[in-house]
Protein backbone atom coordinates (compact mmCIF):
# COMPACT_ATOMS: atom_id res chain seq x y z
CA UNK A 1 0.00 0.00 0.00
CA UNK A 2 0.64 3.56 -0.25
CA UNK A 3 0.56 5.31 2.66
CA UNK A 4 0.73 9.37 3.25
CA UNK A 5 1.44 10.20 7.00
CA UNK A 6 0.90 13.69 8.33
CA UNK A 7 2.42 14.81 11.61
CA UNK A 8 1.28 18.16 12.98
CA UNK A 9 3.42 20.38 15.34
CA UNK A 10 3.18 18.71 19.00
CA UNK A 11 3.95 15.53 17.17
CA UNK A 12 7.33 17.16 16.04
CA UNK A 13 7.85 19.17 19.20
CA UNK A 14 11.18 18.62 19.96
CA UNK A 15 13.92 16.09 19.08
CA UNK A 16 13.03 13.26 21.32
CA UNK A 17 9.77 13.45 19.14
CA UNK A 18 11.05 13.62 15.70
CA UNK A 19 12.68 10.97 16.42
CA UNK A 20 9.72 8.70 17.24
CA UNK A 21 7.85 10.03 14.53
CA UNK A 22 10.80 8.21 12.50
CA UNK A 23 10.56 5.08 14.09
CA UNK A 24 6.62 5.21 13.41
CA UNK A 25 7.41 5.66 9.62
CA UNK A 26 9.94 3.54 9.53
CA UNK A 27 7.63 1.03 11.12
CA UNK A 28 5.01 1.37 8.17
CA UNK A 29 8.01 1.07 5.72
CA UNK A 30 9.33 -2.30 7.05
CA UNK A 31 5.59 -3.62 7.11
CA UNK A 32 6.27 -3.34 3.12
CA UNK A 33 4.13 -0.06 2.37
CA UNK A 34 5.35 2.83 0.41
CA UNK A 35 5.49 6.07 2.68
CA UNK A 36 4.95 9.83 1.84
CA UNK A 37 5.69 12.08 5.41
CA UNK A 38 4.13 15.47 5.52
CA UNK A 39 5.00 17.44 8.75
CA UNK A 40 4.34 20.81 10.19
CA UNK A 41 6.82 23.10 12.11
CA UNK A 42 7.76 22.04 15.70
CA UNK A 43 5.22 23.22 17.92
CA UNK A 44 4.92 26.99 18.66
CA UNK A 45 7.44 27.71 16.33
CA UNK A 46 5.01 29.41 13.65
CA UNK A 47 3.69 31.73 16.65
CA UNK A 48 7.54 32.94 17.05
CA UNK A 49 8.01 33.20 13.69
CA UNK A 50 4.87 35.77 13.82
CA UNK A 51 5.73 37.53 16.55
CA UNK A 52 9.24 38.54 15.42
CA UNK A 53 7.11 40.07 12.31
CA UNK A 54 5.26 41.53 14.69
CA UNK A 55 8.16 43.21 16.09
CA UNK A 56 9.32 45.42 12.70
CA UNK A 57 6.09 46.06 11.49
CA UNK A 58 2.54 46.52 12.56
CA UNK A 59 1.40 45.37 9.39
CA UNK A 60 3.48 42.80 7.31
CA UNK A 61 3.64 42.63 3.76
CA UNK A 62 1.48 39.07 3.31
CA UNK A 63 4.19 38.15 0.34
CA UNK A 64 6.76 38.35 3.28
CA UNK A 65 4.91 36.80 6.02
CA UNK A 66 4.82 33.82 3.86
CA UNK A 67 8.36 33.91 2.90
CA UNK A 68 9.24 33.98 6.36
CA UNK A 69 6.37 31.47 8.29
CA UNK A 70 7.88 28.96 5.84
CA UNK A 71 11.13 28.92 6.73
CA UNK A 72 9.28 26.26 10.30
CA UNK A 73 8.68 23.37 8.11
CA UNK A 74 12.21 23.55 6.79
CA UNK A 75 13.53 23.00 9.72
CA UNK A 76 11.38 19.83 10.94
CA UNK A 77 11.57 17.94 6.99
CA UNK A 78 15.38 18.08 7.19
CA UNK A 79 15.53 17.36 11.17
CA UNK A 80 13.14 14.12 9.93
CA UNK A 81 14.77 13.14 7.14
CA UNK A 82 18.07 12.76 9.47
CA UNK A 83 16.49 11.07 11.81
CA UNK A 84 15.10 7.91 9.56
CA UNK A 85 18.64 8.08 7.59
CA UNK A 86 19.96 7.27 11.22
CA UNK A 87 17.57 3.98 11.28
CA UNK A 88 18.93 2.95 8.01
CA UNK A 89 16.45 4.11 5.70
CA UNK A 90 16.80 6.46 3.04
CA UNK A 91 14.73 9.41 2.74
CA UNK A 92 14.70 12.90 0.98
CA UNK A 93 13.46 15.87 2.24
CA UNK A 94 11.36 18.32 -0.32
CA UNK A 95 9.85 21.64 0.19
CA UNK A 96 6.53 22.99 -1.39
CA UNK A 97 8.49 24.22 -4.11
CA UNK A 98 10.63 20.86 -4.49
CA UNK A 99 7.61 18.48 -4.07
CA UNK A 100 5.71 20.04 -6.58
CA UNK A 101 2.81 21.99 -4.76
CA UNK A 102 1.68 24.96 -7.53
CA UNK A 103 -0.47 27.53 -5.48
CA UNK A 104 -2.59 30.74 -6.94
CA UNK A 105 -1.01 33.92 -5.46
CA UNK A 106 -3.29 34.80 -2.38
CA UNK A 107 -0.70 35.04 0.04
CA UNK A 108 -1.06 33.72 3.91
CA UNK A 109 -4.29 32.00 2.54
CA UNK A 110 -3.55 30.25 -0.91
CA UNK A 111 -5.30 27.71 -2.48
CA UNK A 112 -3.34 24.10 -4.39
CA UNK A 113 -3.89 24.45 -8.07
CA UNK A 114 -2.16 21.63 -9.09
CA UNK A 115 0.98 18.94 -8.03
CA UNK A 116 3.62 18.05 -9.90
CA UNK A 117 5.04 14.27 -7.95
CA UNK A 118 7.35 13.43 -9.91
CA UNK A 119 10.14 14.00 -7.73
CA UNK A 120 8.00 12.51 -4.58
CA UNK A 121 7.55 9.40 -7.43
CA UNK A 122 10.76 8.99 -8.24
CA UNK A 123 11.90 8.72 -4.34
CA UNK A 124 9.46 5.72 -4.09
CA UNK A 125 10.30 4.21 -7.02
CA UNK A 126 14.18 4.01 -5.39
CA UNK A 127 12.59 2.78 -2.18
CA UNK A 128 13.19 5.94 -0.36
CA UNK A 129 10.80 7.95 2.07
CA UNK A 130 9.61 11.33 0.54
CA UNK A 131 9.18 13.74 3.61
CA UNK A 132 7.60 17.23 2.71
CA UNK A 133 7.02 20.14 4.71
CA UNK A 134 3.69 20.87 4.64
CA UNK A 135 1.42 24.45 5.01
CA UNK A 136 3.14 25.64 1.64
CA UNK A 137 3.97 26.25 -1.96
CA UNK A 138 4.76 28.31 -4.65
CA UNK A 139 2.44 29.92 -7.03
CA UNK A 140 3.33 30.89 -10.73
CA UNK A 141 5.89 33.60 -10.20
CA UNK A 142 7.75 30.82 -7.89
CA UNK A 143 6.95 33.29 -5.02
CA UNK A 144 6.23 31.16 -1.77
CA UNK A 145 2.74 30.93 -0.29
CA UNK A 146 1.12 29.64 2.64
CA UNK A 147 -1.95 27.85 2.85
CA UNK A 148 -3.46 29.14 5.98
CA UNK A 149 -3.67 27.61 9.90
CA UNK A 150 -4.05 23.47 9.35
CA UNK A 151 -2.77 23.81 6.11
CA UNK A 152 -0.25 20.78 6.65
CA UNK A 153 -3.61 18.87 6.17
CA UNK A 154 -4.40 19.97 3.40
CA UNK A 155 -1.01 19.19 2.14
CA UNK A 156 -1.21 15.69 3.07
CA UNK A 157 -4.51 15.08 1.38
CA UNK A 158 -3.28 16.50 -1.55
CA UNK A 159 -0.26 14.43 -1.73
CA UNK A 160 -2.24 11.64 -1.44
CA UNK A 161 -5.06 12.79 -3.89
CA UNK A 162 -1.96 13.16 -6.55
CA UNK A 163 -0.50 10.16 -5.59
CA UNK A 164 -3.26 7.95 -5.70
CA UNK A 165 -2.67 7.13 -1.84
CA UNK A 166 -4.76 3.84 -0.08
CA UNK A 167 -4.80 5.69 3.57
CA UNK A 168 -4.25 9.37 4.76
CA UNK A 169 -2.97 8.67 7.91
CA UNK A 170 -3.20 12.29 9.87
CA UNK A 171 -1.15 11.89 13.77
CA UNK A 172 -2.12 14.60 15.99
CA UNK A 173 -2.23 14.59 19.59
CA UNK A 174 -5.38 12.72 19.90
CA UNK A 175 -6.57 9.50 18.86
CA UNK A 176 -9.28 10.18 16.41
CA UNK A 177 -12.74 12.60 16.19
CA UNK A 178 -14.88 12.53 19.53
CA UNK A 179 -18.34 13.72 19.75
CA UNK A 180 -17.07 16.62 21.22
CA UNK A 181 -14.03 18.41 22.88
CA UNK A 182 -13.45 15.95 26.19
CA UNK A 183 -11.58 18.81 27.77
CA UNK A 184 -15.10 20.03 27.97
CA UNK A 185 -17.14 16.92 27.83
CA UNK A 186 -14.92 14.34 29.56
CA UNK A 187 -18.21 11.66 28.78
CA UNK A 188 -17.42 12.38 25.28
CA UNK A 189 -17.24 8.97 22.60
CA UNK A 190 -14.47 8.35 20.02
CA UNK A 191 -15.96 7.57 16.94
CA UNK A 192 -14.83 4.45 14.58
CA UNK A 193 -15.94 6.95 11.65
CA UNK A 194 -17.76 9.74 9.98
CA UNK A 195 -18.77 11.09 6.66
CA UNK A 196 -16.86 12.99 4.97
CA UNK A 197 -19.82 15.66 5.12
CA UNK A 198 -19.82 15.54 8.87
CA UNK A 199 -16.43 16.03 9.55
CA UNK A 200 -16.32 18.71 6.98
CA UNK A 201 -19.57 20.81 9.12
CA UNK A 202 -17.40 19.75 12.09
CA UNK A 203 -14.31 21.46 10.82
CA UNK A 204 -16.13 24.64 9.54
CA UNK A 205 -17.92 24.64 12.98
CA UNK A 206 -14.88 24.79 15.41
CA UNK A 207 -13.88 21.29 15.83
CA UNK A 208 -10.01 21.65 15.16
CA UNK A 209 -9.86 17.98 14.64
CA UNK A 210 -8.66 18.46 10.65
CA UNK A 211 -8.38 21.39 8.63
CA UNK A 212 -11.81 22.68 6.94
CA UNK A 213 -10.50 22.86 3.20
CA UNK A 214 -8.47 19.26 3.78
CA UNK A 215 -11.67 17.40 4.37
CA UNK A 216 -13.22 19.37 1.16
CA UNK A 217 -10.28 18.28 -1.11
CA UNK A 218 -10.58 14.26 0.62
CA UNK A 219 -14.60 14.55 0.16
CA UNK A 220 -13.69 15.64 -3.54
CA UNK A 221 -11.17 12.96 -4.84
CA UNK A 222 -12.47 10.38 -2.21
CA UNK A 223 -9.11 10.26 0.02
CA UNK A 224 -9.98 7.70 2.64
CA UNK A 225 -8.51 9.57 5.72
CA UNK A 226 -7.54 8.27 8.99
CA UNK A 227 -7.27 10.01 12.08
CA UNK A 228 -5.03 8.71 14.72
CA UNK A 229 -2.43 9.20 17.46
CA UNK A 230 1.38 10.08 17.64
CA UNK A 231 1.43 9.31 20.82
CA UNK A 232 -0.23 5.74 20.89
CA UNK A 233 -1.39 2.95 18.70
CA UNK A 234 -5.02 2.83 18.93
CA UNK A 235 -7.31 2.59 16.47
CA UNK A 236 -8.38 6.24 15.26
CA UNK A 237 -11.66 7.39 13.46
CA UNK A 238 -12.20 6.59 9.62
CA UNK A 239 -13.03 9.68 7.40
CA UNK A 240 -15.04 8.43 4.57
CA UNK A 241 -17.81 8.04 2.71
CA UNK A 242 -21.69 8.15 4.03
CA UNK A 243 -23.51 5.00 5.09
CA UNK A 244 -26.41 3.74 5.80
CA UNK A 245 -24.77 3.09 9.18
CA UNK A 246 -24.33 6.84 9.76
CA UNK A 247 -28.08 7.34 9.19
CA UNK A 248 -29.05 5.75 12.15
CA UNK A 249 -27.46 8.39 14.55
CA UNK A 250 -29.41 11.73 14.30
CA UNK A 251 -26.48 13.83 15.50
CA UNK A 252 -22.75 12.36 15.88
CA UNK A 253 -20.86 15.55 17.23
CA UNK A 254 -21.42 18.78 18.46
CA UNK A 255 -19.07 21.38 17.89
CA UNK A 256 -17.79 25.10 19.77
CA UNK A 257 -16.48 27.68 17.80
CA UNK A 258 -15.41 30.85 19.65
CA UNK A 259 -13.14 32.53 17.14
CA UNK A 260 -15.76 34.13 15.69
CA UNK A 261 -17.21 38.20 15.74
CA UNK A 262 -20.64 39.06 14.76
CA UNK A 263 -20.58 42.57 12.82
CA UNK A 264 -23.92 44.35 12.00
CA UNK A 265 -24.37 46.87 9.95
CA UNK A 266 -27.18 49.60 11.03
CA UNK A 267 -29.61 51.32 8.72
CA UNK A 268 -28.51 49.73 5.42
CA UNK A 269 -30.62 50.76 2.55
CA UNK A 270 -33.45 48.16 1.60
CA UNK A 271 -32.86 48.16 -1.63
CA UNK A 272 -31.69 45.62 -4.46
CA UNK A 273 -27.87 45.60 -5.29
CA UNK A 274 -26.63 46.97 -1.47
CA UNK A 275 -26.33 43.48 -0.09
CA UNK A 276 -24.07 42.58 -3.51
CA UNK A 277 -22.04 45.56 -2.77
CA UNK A 278 -21.42 44.64 0.71
CA UNK A 279 -20.38 41.17 0.76
CA UNK A 280 -18.50 41.79 -2.72
CA UNK A 281 -16.35 44.35 -1.14
CA UNK A 282 -15.98 41.49 1.52
CA UNK A 283 -15.20 38.79 -0.66
CA UNK A 284 -13.10 41.09 -2.50
CA UNK A 285 -10.58 40.88 0.19
CA UNK A 286 -10.64 37.55 1.21
CA UNK A 287 -12.35 37.28 3.78
CA UNK A 288 -14.78 34.21 4.71
CA UNK A 289 -18.45 35.24 5.89
CA UNK A 290 -20.19 32.67 7.68
CA UNK A 291 -23.83 33.50 8.97
CA UNK A 292 -25.55 36.56 7.51
CA UNK A 293 -29.44 37.74 9.05
CA UNK A 294 -30.96 40.73 7.82
CA UNK A 295 -33.96 41.94 9.76
CA UNK A 296 -37.20 42.92 8.16
CA UNK A 297 -37.00 46.66 6.44
CA UNK A 298 -38.76 49.58 8.06
CA UNK A 299 -39.17 53.21 6.15
CA UNK A 300 -36.60 51.53 3.49
CA UNK A 301 -33.93 50.35 6.05
CA UNK A 302 -33.07 47.28 7.22
CA UNK A 303 -30.30 45.95 9.45
CA UNK A 304 -27.76 43.13 8.12
CA UNK A 305 -25.71 40.96 10.57
CA UNK A 306 -22.98 38.67 9.47
CA UNK A 307 -20.03 36.48 11.10
CA UNK A 308 -16.25 36.46 10.27
CA UNK A 309 -12.92 34.47 11.77
CA UNK A 310 -11.99 36.66 14.66
CA UNK A 311 -8.62 37.25 12.88
CA UNK A 312 -10.19 39.32 10.28
CA UNK A 313 -12.20 41.64 12.61
CA UNK A 314 -9.41 44.02 12.15
CA UNK A 315 -9.83 44.49 8.21
CA UNK A 316 -13.52 44.02 7.74
CA UNK A 317 -14.04 46.65 10.04
CA UNK A 318 -11.74 49.00 8.04
CA UNK A 319 -13.31 47.65 4.55
CA UNK A 320 -17.08 48.14 6.38
CA UNK A 321 -16.41 52.24 6.97
CA UNK A 322 -15.49 52.50 4.05
CA UNK A 323 -19.04 50.63 2.43
CA UNK A 324 -21.31 52.43 4.87
CA UNK A 325 -20.06 55.41 3.80
CA UNK A 326 -20.70 54.39 -0.11
CA UNK A 327 -24.22 52.57 0.58
CA UNK A 328 -25.54 55.86 2.99
CA UNK A 329 -26.28 53.23 5.93
CA UNK A 330 -25.98 54.23 9.56
CA UNK A 331 -22.94 52.88 11.09
CA UNK A 332 -21.47 49.57 11.80
CA UNK A 333 -20.89 47.86 15.25
CA UNK A 334 -19.22 44.29 16.38
CA UNK A 335 -19.67 42.07 19.02
CA UNK A 336 -16.30 39.51 19.51
CA UNK A 337 -17.63 38.28 23.08
CA UNK A 338 -19.75 35.10 21.01
CA UNK A 339 -19.32 31.03 20.14
CA UNK A 340 -21.09 29.59 17.60
CA UNK A 341 -22.35 26.05 19.24
CA UNK A 342 -23.05 23.41 16.17
CA UNK A 343 -24.48 20.10 15.99
CA UNK A 344 -24.01 18.04 13.47
CA UNK A 345 -25.60 14.70 11.53
CA UNK A 346 -26.18 12.82 8.86
CA UNK A 347 -29.25 11.49 10.34
CA UNK A 348 -30.52 14.72 10.79
CA UNK A 349 -32.22 14.56 7.14
CA UNK A 350 -34.56 11.74 7.86
CA UNK A 351 -35.72 12.52 11.42
CA UNK A 352 -37.83 15.50 12.64
CA UNK A 353 -37.70 17.95 15.12
CA UNK A 354 -34.07 17.78 15.40
CA UNK A 355 -33.76 22.11 16.01
CA UNK A 356 -37.07 22.04 18.37
CA UNK A 357 -35.07 19.71 20.46
CA UNK A 358 -32.03 22.13 20.24
CA UNK A 359 -33.66 24.83 20.97
CA UNK A 360 -35.49 23.87 23.94
CA UNK A 361 -31.91 22.28 25.82
CA UNK A 362 -30.70 25.85 25.27
CA UNK A 363 -33.64 27.08 26.64
CA UNK A 364 -33.77 25.18 29.40
CA UNK A 365 -30.31 26.78 30.39
CA UNK A 366 -31.76 30.19 29.63
CA UNK A 367 -29.04 30.59 27.10
CA UNK A 368 -30.35 33.24 24.16
CA UNK A 369 -29.61 32.24 20.78
CA UNK A 370 -28.43 35.42 18.62
CA UNK A 371 -28.41 33.80 15.02
CA UNK A 372 -29.67 30.89 13.78
CA UNK A 373 -28.16 29.00 10.80
CA UNK A 374 -28.89 25.98 9.26
CA UNK A 375 -27.79 22.94 6.33
CA UNK A 376 -29.21 19.47 6.07
CA UNK A 377 -26.90 18.29 8.83
CA UNK A 378 -26.12 20.83 10.69
CA UNK A 379 -27.89 23.84 12.81
CA UNK A 380 -25.48 26.19 14.47
CA UNK A 381 -26.61 29.41 16.91
CA UNK A 382 -24.36 32.21 17.77
CA UNK A 383 -24.67 32.92 21.60
CA UNK A 384 -22.93 34.93 24.13
CA UNK A 385 -19.39 33.13 24.92
CA UNK A 386 -19.97 32.80 28.46
CA UNK A 387 -22.33 30.02 28.04
CA UNK A 388 -20.50 28.26 25.21
CA UNK A 389 -19.05 25.16 27.42
CA UNK A 390 -22.49 24.88 29.19
CA UNK A 391 -23.89 24.76 25.91
CA UNK A 392 -21.71 21.98 24.75
CA UNK A 393 -23.02 19.98 27.85
CA UNK A 394 -26.36 20.20 27.64
CA UNK A 395 -26.38 19.38 23.78
CA UNK A 396 -24.10 16.62 24.70
CA UNK A 397 -26.19 15.57 27.52
CA UNK A 398 -29.49 16.49 25.59
CA UNK A 399 -28.96 14.31 22.39
CA UNK A 400 -27.51 11.36 24.60
CA UNK A 401 -23.94 11.18 22.49
CA UNK A 402 -22.23 9.79 24.95
CA UNK A 403 -23.75 6.50 23.93
CA UNK A 404 -23.07 4.34 21.52
CA UNK A 405 -25.74 3.73 18.88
Amino acid sequence: MLIVQKYGGTSVGNPDRIKNVAKRVVRTKEQGHSVVVVVSAMSGETDKLINLASQVSDNPDPREMDMLVSTGERVTIALLAMAIQTLGHNACSFTGRQAGIISDSVHTKARIEKISTDRITQVLQDGGIAVIAGFQGIDEHSDVTTLGRGGSDLTAVAIAAALKADYCDIYTDVDGVYTTDPNVVPQARKLNKISYEEMLEMASSGAKVLQTRSVEFAKKYSVPVRVLSSFNDNPGTLVTKEDSDMENVVVSGVACDKNQVKVTIIGVPDRPGVAAKIFGTIASNNIIVDMIIQNIGEGGLTDMTFTVPKPDAKKVMEVMKQVVAEIGSKGVSIKDDIAKVSIIGVGMRSHSGVAAQMFAALAKERINIMMISTSEIKISCVIDAKYAELAVRVLHENFNMDKAA
